[in-house]
C-alpha cells in the first residue's frame, strides 16, 4: 500500500479554541507548515522516499518505518493547517446577518498583519508557505535511493524540526498554537528516535553518541505532559489495518523510551490515534466566505446532506 491513504474526519489530536484572533501568531505557526523543517518537508521527504524505496521486500522493516511515518506526517500537515486557520480567524462569533457594512472597512487591521496575503487571498486559511510567506518547494525533498543516506537525512530533518518547533512554541502564548507545538514536539521526538534506531541497526553505529537525542527536555514544556503521560512518546502507529507491522523489528523488542522521557518499552500500534474533532470555521459574509449571502448555499447543502443519508 505505497500509494493509498485512508482519510479519517478527525485531527490526530484536538486543539483548544484560540483566545483571540491573532493572524501574526498564525504567521509564526506557518513556519511549522511550509518552513525548511516544517511538516510539508517531512511529508515530502518520507513520502517520496517510500515511493522510491529500493528492495522493499528485503529491507521491509526500514521501508515500513518510512511508509508509516509518511502517513502520520500527512496528518501533521492537516493539524498545523487547522491551527493556523484557527489563530487567523479567532474565536467563533456571530456575524452580522446581512454581512455588515463592507464600506466601513471592517477588516482595516488586516492590511497591517505580517502575512496580509493570508487574508486577502486565502480568507485566513493556511497555505504551504513559511512565516514570511515564501512558498515551500520541492528542493527541500531528499530521496537518494540509498537507505542509509536517506535515514541519516531524515534523522537530521527531525532534529532540525524539533528545534524549529521549540522556537515557534517560545514565540507563542495562545493555547491553540502551543498545543500544536507541544504535541508535535513529542511526536518529533518519536520520529528522531526511530530514525536513530534504524541507523543503529543497519550500520551498527550508535548515532546517539554523536548527536544528543533528545536535546530538548520535554518535561519543561507543559503542553507535552499529557502526551508523555499517556505514552505517546513510546508509540509508533502503522496508520493501516494490516500493513507496516514489520517496523517492530526497529521500534520494539527490548528498546525503551529515551532517558529523559517517562520509562517504558517501545510499541507499534496498529491503526492510528483516536484523534480529536476538527474545529468548524464559521462563514464570514462580509469577507465573502463562503459568500455575501450564504443562506441559499446552506439550504442546498442541507438538502444534499439529507439526500445522502
Amino acid at each position: 500500500m505505497t500509494t493509498m491513504f485512508q482519510r479519517i474526519d478527525r485531527l490526530q489530536v484536538e486543539i483548544p479554541a484560540p483566545r483571540r484572533q491573532d493572524p501574526n501568531a498564525a504567521a509564526a505557526l506557518q513556519e511549522l507548515l511550509g518552513g525548511k523543517y516544517g511538516e510539508m518537508s517531512t511529508l515530502g521527504n518520507y513520502m517520496f522516499q517510500s515511493f522510491n524505496f529500493r528492495s522493499k521486500s528485503k529491507l521491509r522493516p526500514f521501508y515500513s518505518l518510512v511508509a508509516s511515518i509518511t502517513a502520520e506526517e500527512l496528518g501533521h500537515v492537516e493539524l498545523v493547517s487547522n491551527g493556523v486557520a484557527m489563530l487567523a480567524n479567532g474565536p467563533d462569533r456571530d456575524p452580522a446577518p446581512d454581512g455588515g457594512d463592507v464600506a466601513d472597512a471592517p477588516f482595516e487591521a488586516m492590511k497591517d498583519i505580517r502575512l496580509a496575503a493570508a487574508f486577502f487571498s486565502n480568507a485566513g486559511g493556511a497555505t504551504p508557505v513559511n512565516a514570511n510567506g515564501a512558498s515551500w518547494n520541492a528542493d527541500f525533498v531528499t530521496t537518494t535511493g540509498n537507505v542509509v543516506l536517506d535515514l541519516l537525512h531524515n534523522f537530521h530533518l527531525e532534529c532540525g524540526a524539533r528545534l524549529h518547533k521549540l522556537r515557534v512554541y517560545e514565540s507563542l502564548s495562545d493555547p491553540t498554537g502551543r498545543e500544536v507545538c507541544g504535541y508535535l514536539l513529542v511526536r518529533g521526538s518519536v520520529h528522531a528516535h526511530a530514525y536513530a534506531l534504524a541507523l543503529k541497526k543497519i550500520t551498527g553505529v550508535a548515532i546517539e553518541k554523536m548527536l544528543p537525542v533528545p536535546n530538548i527536555p520535554l518535561d519543561n514544556i507543559p503542553e507535552c505532559q499529557k502526551y508523555l503521560a499517556e505514552g505517546s512518546h513510546r508509540r509508533l502507529y502503522t496508520f493501516s489495518p494490516a500493513d507496516y507491522a514489520e517496523m517492530a523489528g526497529i521500534w520494539g523488542g527490548d528498546e525503551t523510551a529515551l532517558p529523559a522521557d517517562p520509562e517504558g518499552t517501545l510499541e507499534v500500534v496498529p491503526g492510528m490515534p483516536d484523534g480529536g474533532k476538527i474545529h468548524q470555521l464559521e462563514g464570514v459574509p462580509s469577507a465573502f466566505t463562503p459568500n455575501y449571502a450564504p443562506e441559499e448555499m446552506f439550504e442546498i447543502a442541507a438538502k444534499l446532506y439529507q439526500a445522502s443519508r
